[in-house]
């Protein structure tokens, strides 16, 4: 299926690191020759301290800003949470939702994201949409009926037209900051197999060959190349790597040459 109808989208997941103190120096090193190529998007998903900084850093830069989580909720007696209204006020273009994390350690739902998928699009922020399963899964041979399960769920009451901007991540839970990654091979499988889900059973094949399918779990840079070669790969959610200037925009600079 031609790529040229979506966006190649090379996001980088800080999860819980960095100060923003260290933004500049680092946005510094990262953009001295960095290169994203037409139809392409680089993101960085940092914590909600660090929004701030990273804007200004990344102020004239095609670098765009990301955070990590969302609430369900506009507004209201809800300690700790961070609302679309607020996220879209300090200037995020993209928000992670469903990482298996979150779904891990705060027991989120499916129904929650899908919750919180609608509050960013009713911001203007594009959702990055997490799905995948973990090693047990995998063994068992459950892999499809719980991505398929996951991506029917997240895209519940979207229309066409609004699922076109959302992206999704597709990151096995056992390739996860363990170093192991998914072969090409597996990677693409799964891809594939949510890219026809959304056009058999959720959608038409219109929509979804406009949506951006990366993928995430351990993605570095030296199997990026490779992964975005795959043609329902449209490009990575990466975590350690990105902590990393030198590496992170070797895989901008990979993800240009794939758009």
């Amino acid at each position: 299926m031609d790529k040229k109808f979506r966006k190649t989208v090379i996001a980088g997941n800080w999860k819980m690191n960095q100060l923003a103190s260290g933004v500049p120096a680092f946005m510094e090193t990262l953009t001295a020759d960095l290169t994203v190529g037409k139809g392409e998007e680089a993101v960085l998903c940092v914590p909600f301290p660090l929004i701030p900084a990273m804007k200004a850093a990344a102020a004239g830069t095609p670098v765009k800003v990301g955070a990590q989580d969302v609430s369900a909720h506009d507004k209201g007696a809800y300690t700790g949470e961070v609302s679309a209204d607020m996220l879209a006020d300090l200037g995020v273009d993209f928000c992670i939702i469903g990482h298996s994390e979150r779904r891990a350690y705060h027991a989120e739902s499916d129904e929650l994201v899908n919750e919180k998928l609608k509050v960013l699009l009713a911001k203007g922020i594009t959702p990055i949409v997490c799905v995948g399963e973990s090693l047990e899964q995998r063994d068992a041979g459950e892999t499809l009926r719980i991505v398929s399960t996951q991506v029917q769920a997240a895209f519940q009451g979207v229309s066409a037209e609004e699922a076109r901007g959302i992206v999704v991540a597709y990151e096995p839970i056992w390739a996860i900051g363990t170093g192991r990654t998914a072969t090409s091979e597996q990677a693409q499988e799964v891809c594939s197999f949510i890219r026809e889900y959304l056009a058999e059973k959720v959608y038409d094949w219109d929509t979804s060959k406009a949506i951006s399918i990366l993928y995430g779990g351990s993605m570095n840079g030296k199997n990026c190349a490779e992964l975005l070669a795959q043609m329902d790969i449209d490009g990575g959610l990466i975590g350690g790597a990105s902590l990393k200037p030198a590496e992170f925009a070797s895989m901008i600079k990979a993800g240009s040459e794939d758009a």
